[in-house]
């Protein structure tokens, strides 16, 4: 009788040299379980996420085999890291589902395995071009809000939910006629007894229509169509047959399949992506996947903007961290390790700042993060003093002085709706 083994052997390979052309380059984070090398547990990675399992299979040719076998081409026990080289053939090219079953499956359930996390991927321009990408990305969105050169200034309707359509309108006009540019719905409200989805974008869009008429300005508002997919996409035809021009999905709660199906209507909306939940699986270091994933399969999708951090807010990322994220989205450029992707066609995507934001941080976050950015406020204009359209004012004034590099303090001085938001949150740093 033949002795028993494994087919979890014969994947490390440090001398291997990977090929972007041909390969997906695939960085862990692992922590083996006790009683488990770390080498062992790189081959189980490597094997089960490909053409191994737990025994021997007399079904696997050599053939198939060096045709589907990846490679782990370094190990670092040190820094509790593996990097592999996948075979661009153990994918279906443009499906992001997919992707995720292949690169995140089964190898996070294994018992040898304590921690695992999906660190970074370097995709094959093949696979990348197999992706739509965003519709309009960074210079379309400042085409059809005809802003050139600042920050965009956005605030999110507060409360988030329990305004009824009257509400909402008649603080969004407050919002839009102090100067904001794009009012959102929030994460977690679609179409509620108190305020139903399709008389919102009814009102609103006559609202917006009403206030670029007296401010001579381009208004947005991004209407939360987040659903099963079929009702999603029956209020994305919706908001579009009524003159509106964005959606907002939530990514995580949707999925991939849904985001991709939604951009491959090619309706010309621009698509917002919400990240609510993403911290379920991003937020630990050692487990789970990076938001910088989540990053890139976002702009695979179709997603033209996307929430990626404040550094200065309530929102959990440091600046590198965020910077990372914003450099991969806006600069057409990705990188791992040593090697560079060439993200080809796909458009590059415009960050959000969103989350815990006032007038007061307006000026560090620019300098953090630039001025191709959309910089949310919500409680940060609904919550000032003197109302919605003092707050939208004083948020107006803060990302123009900061994106001209002038001190808050002194542009302040001859705008009291700045100066009374300055001061009301002076102590608040988030």
């Amino acid at each position: 009788m033949k002795k028993f083994k494994t087919s979890y052997v014969g994947f490390i390979n440090p001398k291997y040299v990977p090929n972007l052309d041909k390969e997906f380059l695939v960085i862990y984070h692992v922590e083996p379980a006790a009683g488990h090398s770390f080498e062992t547990v790189a081959e189980a990675i490597a094997g089960e996420s490909s053409i191994g399992t737990w025994t021997h299979l007399e079904t696997l040719s050599e053939s198939t085999k060096e045709k589907l076998k990846p490679h782990v081409y370094e190990v670092d026990k040190k820094r509790k890291f593996i990097k592999i080289a996948y075979p661009l053939a153990l994918s279906e090219i443009g499906n992001l589902p997919q992707l995720l079953s292949f690169l995140g499956g089964n190898i996070f359930s294994m018992k040898i395995v304590e921690r695992l996390r999906l660190e970074d991927i370097a995709f094959p321009k093949k696979y990348i071009n197999s992706c739509l990408g965003p519709y309009h990305g960074i210079a379309g969105i400042r085409k059809i809000m005809n802003i050139k050169n600042r920050a965009l200034v956005g605030s999110i309707i507060k409360p988030k939910v329990g305004l009824s359509v009257d509400e909402t309108a008649a603080v969004a006009y407050e919002t839009w006629r102090g100067g904001v540019d794009v009012i959102k719905d929030d994460e977690n409200l679609t179409s509620m007894l108190f305020n139903n989805f399709y008389e919102r974008v009814d009102k609103l869009i006559a609202t917006r229509k009403k206030v670029e008429k007296e401010t001579g300005e381009k208004k947005v508002f991004v209407f939360n169509i987040t659903a099963p997919y079929d009702i999603a996409l029956e209020r994305a035809r919706y908001v579009k047959r009524k003159g509106g021009r964005v959606v907002m999905v939530d990514i995580v709660a949707m999925g991939w399949s849904a985001v991709q199906a939604l951009r491959k209507q090619n309706l010309g909306l621009i698509l917002h992506g919400h990240r609510a939940g993403h911290s379920m699986f991003t937020k630990d270091s050692t487990q789970g996947m990076s938001m910088l994933i989540l990053a890139k399969l976002a702009r695979l999708a179709g997603i033209d903007q996307l929430h990626t951090g404040t550094v200065v807010g309530k929102m959990e990322g440091t600046a590198h961290e965020v910077d990372t994220l914003n450099d991969f989205l806006r600069e057409d450029a990705g990188e791992i390790d040593y090697l560079r992707e060439n993200w080809s066609k796909l458009k590059p995507v415009m960050p959000i700042a969103s989350g815990g934001l006032h007038p007061g941080l307006a000026a560090e976050l620019i300098k953090i993060l630039g001025r191709n950015l959309i910089i949310n406020f919500g409680g940060g204009i609904h919550g000032h003093p003197d109302g919605s359209f003092a707050g939208a004012v004083a948020a107006r004034d803060a990302v123009e002085a900061a994106s001209l590099g002038v001190d808050l303090q002194i542009y302040a001085k001859n705008r009291p709706e700045l100066k009374t938001a300055l001061e009301y949150w002076s102590e608040v740093k988030n």
